[in-house]
């Protein structure tokens, strides 16, 4: 036999033996003990050599390995459901779809007990817990306010920015101990919209005692309070971005702003000196028209903008459910909670998802429960509306984790 051909019936030779000692292995490790996918990748990452790339493919959002194994247990509608803030409902219902988090009014307290109670049940069955939010901003929109006589005349956001920085972050961690002690973790505020609008007329925000915005001190005077907020275990929501400098409620009506790209600029590097501080922004719903006739929560180019300043920021729609917006997404002037087109709902979904939005808060239950069923079904029609929700989810529980609410 000429010797190349010998070194191949060798070569052959010594594979086979290999196969076969392979095929001999027990196969009782296939069973529980066997190496998982993920063992196989830390092996491999540990035996390849130093410049060798990290493998983006097996953790494409770049969770915590402490998430993985959670992560990869979980289908696509279980990850849309962590996509929905939902209006507080009984446990069994929110057990049951698996929400992401909760909205909390002030109604919901007036037995302490019973909401003690039913968040603390959900969150015993849920595999991840809830976000639990409320607007505890101070002054008008005050959720504690009906819980105990300490906290009727909490201070308005325009009272607290007269205060000095220790006074601020003290009245926060304590207004935060209680939102805690409740089981809130989640506090939908501070509002970083301009008191004056760029006519230099005071804004919807202002005339209602909500806004931050005043002077240079500002941004450190709202650190202050999200700091105190932190001490308590509370994360914060900036909001409305880019700042909303109407004077019309945009909850009950479309509301515009012709505010230039100019003044846009000034109120969006308020936010986004603040950005790395506030692990959320709710998008607004005003219309900046020299920008988009769309409302800014449903603009790509703005929703981007708040991606910008921090990558990792959990962005949060208000309420889908309202007014305005379902006006605007059926191109009426009014719209009814009754009979509100499915056609149309399923548009105003695609829409806040394709902006680039994480979170969509919505008051009524029964909706909740079809955006989840109707982003599962996205997700099955296109890898772009899939890749979007998986984005998005991964980043809610980034978020989760290290708010400490992922063990």
């Amino acid at each position: 036999m000429p010797k190349k051909n010998a070194v191949k019936a060798l070569f052959c030779v010594t594979l086979l033996g290999v196969v076969f000692a392979f095929a001999q292995t027990d196969t009782a490790t296939v069973g529980s003990n066997a190496p998982t996918i993920r063992d196989t990748v830390q092996v491999s990452a540990q035996a390849a050599p130093d410049s060798a790339q990290p493998d983006t493919a097996a953790n494409p959002y770049d969770l915590p390995d402490a998430l993985m194994p959670l992560w990869d247990s979980l289908t696509i509608k279980q990850k849309a459901a962590q996509m929905v803030m939902v209006y507080l409902s009984p446990a069994d219902f929110l057990i049951e779809h698996e929400f992401g988090a909760v909205l909390v009014m002030k109604n919901h307290l007036k037995d302490t007990a019973a909401f003690k109670e039913r968040i603390h049940r959900a969150n015993d069955s849920l595999r991840i817990p809830l976000l639990v939010a409320s607007d505890q901003e101070g002054g008008l929109v005050n959720r504690i306010g009906g819980i105990s006589e300490k906290w009727k005349h909490a201070p308005s956001a325009k009272e607290m920015r007269d205060m000095e920085l220790d006074s601020i972050e003290s009245i926060a961690q304590s207004i935060g101990a209680e939102l805690r002690d409740l089981g809130i973790n989640l506090n939908l505020a501070p509002v970083l919209d301009p008191a004056y609008d760029h006519r230099n007329k005071k804004s919807f925000m202002e005339v209602s005692n909500r806004s931050w915005q005043k002077d240079s001190t500002s941004e450190s005077k709202v650190r202050a309070f999200v700091r105190g907020m932190r001490n308590s275990g509370i994360s914060c929501v900036s909001k409305h971005f880019p700042g909303y400098d109407s004077w019309t409620n945009s909850d009950h009506q479309i509301a515009i702003s012709s505010s230039p790209k100019a003044r846009m600029s000034e109120n969006y590097e308020f936010f986004k000196a603040l950005a790395n501080d506030i692990p959320f922004t709710m998008m607004s719903s005003v219309r900046f028209v020299r920008i988009s006739h769309r409302p800014a929560v449903f603009e790509p180019k703005i929703v981007k903008m708040a991606r910008k300043m921090n990558p990792e920021t959990v962005i949060l729609t208000d309420d889908l459910w309202g007014v305005s917006l379902r006006a605007w997404v059926s191109g009426t002037e009014r719209v009814t909670s009754k009979g509100y087109p499915r056609k149309d709902f399923r548009k105003l979904i695609r829409t806040a998802l394709m902006a680039g939005n994480d979170m969509f808060m919505i008051t009524y239950p029964a909706k909740a429960v079809e955006m989840i069923g109707y982003l599962e079904s996205l997700s099955k029609q296109s890898k772009t509306y899939k890749d979007r929700i998986e984005e998005s989810a991964a980043r809610i529980l980034k978020m989760k984790y290290n708010a400490g609410l992922l063990k």
